[in-house]
Parts: structure tokens; C-alpha cells; sequence
């Protein structure tokens, strides 16, 4: 029998006490006075969009950031001291509260969501569809954040309404139904005729999660359909392969979201003030150009979360800090177009020579990945003291420097194109994409066991199509297109082969501060460390204090 840990920390929206004398309150928000307006209910649910951001403050302690270090496509990285990059490569923690700040932000959502939920019939007078977007929002983010929880630490309370109590983890099957849950309600409140110009969740966003959170599912537990709740914390039903394919297939095909022409132009290095003087870019796609993050022009782009440089050191998460956790440790002329930032995630020779040896054309790889060797002149290994160095860099999510109209050499291409800050911890405001349509069409693909999905992503990228289906032709198909999109890590779970491509990582040739050395075995290897925790990591520490289970 698992050890039950109980959930008390609940973080409040709205102060909830009333003083002695059960005055009315004319000074603060509270639930005596909010929501009296429909515009009051809109605040609410920006509100529940804000902790995507507040996560995003502490981006090192996110599930996204863990996906990305733990896959076998990243080394930890990051300086001498850099035991936190390091701890989630190894799957080690490396303080007892290591996720506390991303536990904290996820059910600050959850509870936000629940409380909207309580709220939103009290009023009246809502346009046209406009309750229904609302709900639509409100079930789909809430949804989200306990997919993530889910694989992220596996057996987490859940809370379905703003009480507060003391409560167990869930059995996963009751979590897994609560996520189908609510991304079904997202589906099926309301038509997906929000315009782009919102950029706010649809219904094709809900059921590109939906294919998500079921394909992990069914395939880490090794089941054939995916538990159905009843919106309390029962499950009732199942949702099978068929109905998810059914979704899926509204979004490819019915849906306003399609790839865009060119795979260069999702990335910001592209952008006008970096792409004129990127050797590789003038050298390989000297017309193209940064799609950016309206959705307008970014067709391909469906589910993110929004980023501005209206942020301070203390308030990074408004702007994109898993970009200055992935970049190199040093910057300047010598590492253009790549900016500074915490040297976390240094790419694993694995993934660019099995991507080399198996699709050898693909321009992706060059696209995704900068080997330093080729790009670069006069660099210099240990750099920021540097660790776990191999002289290849991920591009798509990462600081990029810039060059205005004089010359002048910026930091981050927001100086020159927004006016934001030339700082690397400020500067970042590209979007991150959480869900793209390339995605979509891949998991299209493998559901079905076709190549149509597969087919369109090669081709756009010019490479032959494929004349049937294989899941290994999928598995490297989703590795080429989707690294460093954080999908790495579910998907090598998901498939059961996260021990073989892990243990693939040790003797490798990699840096330390500028010293050659090779990847070494650790508390038994990569392989024994995936077994001991099945890729799940530790319940921050303080929840267990919380809870008083002892």
C-alpha cells in the first residue's frame, strides 16, 4: 500500500474571511463583492492564465524544464555549481524542495479554476457564447496543470473545489479521469470559432491534449483506453482510441491551424535583426524569416504561453526564462547568434549522430541543433565554467542576440526590435510553444498507424515520404521534429525504451570547465536510476510537512 501524502497547501485567489462586525466590504476584492460583472469573471479567468507565468518565474524548477534535462537528448549542463541541471539529468534531487515553487504555481491554478467554476453561474449577462469560451478555458487549463502534475510526480491530490482539506493522492486512474474530464467538457462545450486574434484556447487545442494525455496514458500503463471521470473525483467511463482519433482528426482537418512552409521560420533566430547576419541562415535560407508569435502568422503555433519583457530579476516568469536557462554561459561575437544564460541542457552527441546516420539530408538537424565546430570561430571550451559541455547548442528555445541598422551588437533581438531591455534574464519575450500542429499531425499519425501525418512533416522539410508505417519511423520522426519541445522525456516513457535510451548517454565525450573527460556511470547508471524511480520525481517536501503525515 502506498504512503498516502496529503495536500493542505492550497493557495488562495481571493481572501475569503469576513471581519467581526460582517460589514460589507468597499476596499478589496472578496468573495462578499467579486464577481458582480462579467468583466469581474474575465479577470478571473486572466487570473488562472497567470499561473502559467508564475511557473515560468522559477523556470528551473518546471516540468517542462525537467522533461527537457531528464530526456536522453540533454546533459544537465549548466556551471560548477550547477547541481540542480545536473540533479535532473540523474533523476537526483538535489534539495528536498526541489519542485516546490512549480507544485505551488500548478495548484495556485487549480484552485483559481476551481473557484471560477463556483462563480461563473452566480451571474448574468453574458454575450453571446461567451460563458461558454469562459468554461471552455477554465476546464482546459485546469486540465493542463494535473496532466503535468501527473507525469511529473505520478500520485498527487486532487482538489476539485477551494475547501480546505486535507487530501490524499489520488490513485492515477481518478487523476487520469479528472484530466479526461475536463479536456472533454473543453471539446465539446462550444464550436472552436474564437479568432486567432484572441489567442486564447480552442476546442482543436483541447483535442490535440486530449491525443497527449491519452498516449502517455495508455502507453506508460500499458492500457487500451483512458479512464473517463465524472467531474468529483469518480471515474465513470473510459475514452477510447477511436474517439480520440475522431478528435484529432476535427483538428487536422477542420481546424484553421496547418504547418507552415518553412521549418526555419518557427525559430526567433530568424528574426530581421538576427537572420542578415547569421552565416548559417545567409548560407542555407537567406530569404526566410521569423514567423513570430501572432498567431495570425503563426499558423502552426496552437497552444502557448505568452511571454512580455515586462519583467524585473525578481518577476522573470513574464518573460521567457527557459530561454536564459538553455542558453551558453558565456555571449558576445563569439557565439552569435546565441546569447547568454545559465548553460543548462548542452544537446547529447547521441541525438545529432543518430539523426546524421538515419536522415542524413534532413535540414532540421542544422535547424535545431548549432554544432560550434561548424558555426563558430575561436570558441572556447569551459567558458562560465561550464559543465558537461559538447559543442552542440539547441536553438529553439534560447537567448538571441541582434545587430540594429548601425551595427550596434545587442544582447537579446527584443532591444532592436521591441525597444525591451538588452538583458538576459528580462529580454526574452518570444512565446513558448507548448502545443504545435506538427505535434498534432505526428500523433495523427501514430494513432492511426498511417504515414499521412508523418508524410506532411518530411515534406516540408523535402524529404522523401514514407510508403508505410512503422513506430520506429515514428519514434524518429518525433525526435527530429519535436526536440527540445519537452516531448522527449513522456515519449521514450511512454514507449518503454527510456532505460536503453538513457544508459546510451554514459561514455560519452563531453567538457567539464574546458577539461575533456566522458560521461561517467552515477549511483548505478542511467539505467539504474530510471528503474528506481520509473521517471517520476520526489512530492516537494514541504507538502509532506503540510500534510502531517509523518
Amino acid at each position: 500500500m502506498k504512503k498516502l501524502i496529503y495536500f493542505t497547501g492550497i493557495l488562495f485567489f481571493l481572501a475569503s474571511c469576513e471581519n467581526f462586525l460582517d460589514t460589507e466590504n468597499y476596499t478589496k476584492k472578496d468573495d462578499s463583492n467579486f464577481p458582480q460583472s462579467i468583466e469581474d469573471m474575465q479577470q478571473i479567468v486572466t487570473g488562472i492564465y497567470a499561473t502559467l507565468n508564475l511557473a515560468g518565474t522559477n523556470s528551473y524548477t518546471t516540468y517542462y524544464y525537467l522533461a527537457e534535462l531528464a530526456s536522453d537528448d540533454r546533459f544537465g549542463g549548466g556551471g560548477a555549481g550547477g547541481k540542480d541541471q545536473q540533479g535532473f539529468d540523474k533523476f537526483m534531487n538535489s534539495s528536498v524542495d526541489r519542485m516546490g515553487a512549480f507544485w505551488a504555481a500548478r495548484y495556485k491554478g487549480i484552485n483559481r479554476a476551481n473557484y471560477a467554476l463556483e462563480v461563473i453561474d452566480q451571474l448574468d449577462g453574458y454575450a453571446v457564447n461567451q460563458k461558454e469560451h469562459m468554461l471552455r478555458e477554465i476546464h482546459f487549463l485546469r486540465g493542463f496543470f494535473y496532466h503535468e502534475l501527473a507525469e511529473a510526480f505520478e500520485n498527487v491530490p486532487l482538489v476539485l473545489n477551494t475547501e480546505a482539506e486535507n487530501l490524499p493522492q489520488a490513485d492515477v486512474e481518478d487523476l487520469y479521469g479528472q484530466i479526461t474530464y475536463d479536456l472533454r467538457k473543453a471539446i465539446e462545450i462550444l464550436d472552436g470559432n474564437f479568432t486567432l486574434e484572441t489567442n486564447r484556447i480552442t476546442k482543436w487545442d483541447a483535442e490535440a491534449l486530449m491525443a497527449r494525455v491519452f498516449l502517455f496514458y495508455t502507453g506508460f500503463y500499458q492500457t487500451e483506453t483512458l479512464p473517463l471521470g465524472d467531474g468529483e473525483g469518480n471515474v465513470v467511463g473510459s475514452v477510447t482510441k477511436d474517439q480520440v482519433i475522431a478528435w484529432l482528426e476535427d483538428c487536422v482537418f477542420q481546424s484553421d491551424r496547418k504547418l507552415l512552409p518553412n521549418f526555419r521560420s518557427l525559430w526567433a533566430y530568424t528574426n530581421p535583426y538576427t537572420a542578415p547576419y547569421y552565416k548559417y541562415l545567409q548560407e542555407n535560407d537567406p530569404e526566410v524569416r521569423w514567423a513570430g508569435d501572432g498567431t495570425a502568422e503563426n499558423t502552426e503555433k496552437m497552444f502557448s504561453i505568452s511571454h512580455t519583457t515586462m519583467a524585473t530579476w525578481n518577476e522573470t516568469g513574464f518573460s521567457n526564462a527557459y530561454a536564459l536557462y538553455f542558453s551558453h554561459r558565456t555571449g558576445g561575437e563569439t557565439t552569435f547568434p546565441l546569447s547568454q544564460g545559465w548553460g543548462a541542457g548542452p544537446v547529447t552527441p547521441g541525438l545529432w549522430n543518430e539523426w546524421k546516420a538515419a536522415e542524413p539530408d534532413d535540414l532540421r538537424r542544422e535547424a535545431s541543433i548549432m554544432d560550434v565546430h561548424a558555426e563558430l570561430e575561436n570558441y572556447v571550451y569551459g567558458e562560465g565554467t561550464q559543465m558537461e559541455e559538447t559543442g552542440l547548442w539547441a536553438k529553439k528555445v534560447i537567448n538571441i542576440q541582434a545587430y540594429d541598422e548601425e551595427g550596434t551588437l545587442w544582447k537579446m533581438f527584443g532591444t532592436p526590435m521591441y525597444g525591451g531591455p538588452n538583458d538576459i534574464a528580462t529580454g526574452n519575450s518570444v512565446d513558448l510553444m507548448v502545443i504545435r500542429f506538427a505535434d498534432v499531425l505526428l500523433m495523427h499519425s501514430e494513432l492511426k498507424k498511417d504515414v499521412y501525418g508523418i508524410n506532411k512533416v518530411r515534406e516540408r522539410v523535402g524529404l522523401t515520404p514514407l510508403s508505410s508505417y512503422s513506430l520506429e519511423a515514428l519514434q524518429k520522426e518525433r525526435r527530429w521534429e519535436l526536440c527540445f519541445e519537452s516531448r522527449r522525456w513522456a515519449d521514450i516513457r511512454r514507449w518503454h525504451i527510456a532505460e536503453e535510451c538513457l544508459e546510451k548517454q554514459e561514455g560519452n565525450k563531453i567538457y567539464n570547465q574546458g577539461f575533456e573527460t566522458t560521461m561517467k556511470p552515477f549511483g548505478g547508471g542511467y539505467r539504474a536510476r530510471y528503474q528506481a524511480t520509473r521517471g517520476f520525481f520526489k512530492i516537494p517536501e514541504t507538502q509532506i510537512t503540510l500534510s502531517k503525515v509523518y
